[in-house]
């Protein structure tokens, strides 16, 4: 039996807006993070792939489906744009507007790093989870952007990407602890490196 070739390339390489299946499996991936604003997935989705930028996401497919995204963003351009506006139709006046306050640091704030690519929103679809699309995509990015420095971040209670991180050569470079913690479900950021 032929084991299924996982592709890799960048969202603006596709032939055809793919922001909705992009978006689907970003939401999927963040699904618990997501859970303030709602739990229909539908209206996540609907919301989230008009902040997505396709200049810097890399998407898996497998079996020409979408099952992995992840940005690899810089001091110009970052992963997502978090707006207000988008998040007040979706989700109402208060959900937009908390969550704008709480995501916009996160993902509008411009890097303090120059020439390295910073790692951010990366997913997998449940189905192809455990098939190493995040590995296939990690290697994508190593290999074939013009970076020779990357910066990631991941949350404390997130110990699979962490050892993932950590078995493709990545080094803790400093620990944050979060303000609102009780309410974001995590303590530390944990901030990680790699030199190619």
């Amino acid at each position: 039996m032929q084991k299924a070739v996982i592709e890799v390339k960048q969202m603006k390489d596709f032939n055809s807006d793919v922001r909705k299946e992009a978006a689907e499996v970003f939401v999927d991936g963040y699904k618990k993070e997501l859970g303030f604003f709602s739990k229909d997935r539908k209206k996540l989705v609907d919301a989230f792939q008009k902040m997505l930028h396709p200049e810097v996401f890399y998407l898996a497919t497998l079996n020409s489906e979408i099952v992995g995204v992840l940005a690899c963003s810089d001091n110009k351009e970052r992963g997502l744009n978090i707006d207000r506006n988008t998040l007040k139709k979706h989700f109402g006046l208060v959900k937009g507007n908390l969550g704008y306050h709480f995501m916009k640091d996160d993902f509008n704030k411009k890097l303090p790093y120059d020439d390295t690519g910073y790692i951010e929103c990366v997913a997998t679809s449940v189905k192809a989870r455990g098939k190493g699309v995040s590995t296939a995509l990690f290697q994508h990015v190593l290999y074939h952007t013009a970076y020779q420095r990357f910066i990631l971040e991941v949350i404390d209670t997130n110990k699979i990407a962490y050892q993932m991180y950590v078995k493709l050569g990545f080094i803790d470079m400093e620990r944050k602890r979060e303000r609102f913690s009780s309410f974001k479900g995590f303590k530390e950021r944990i901030y990680m490196k790699l030199e190619v």
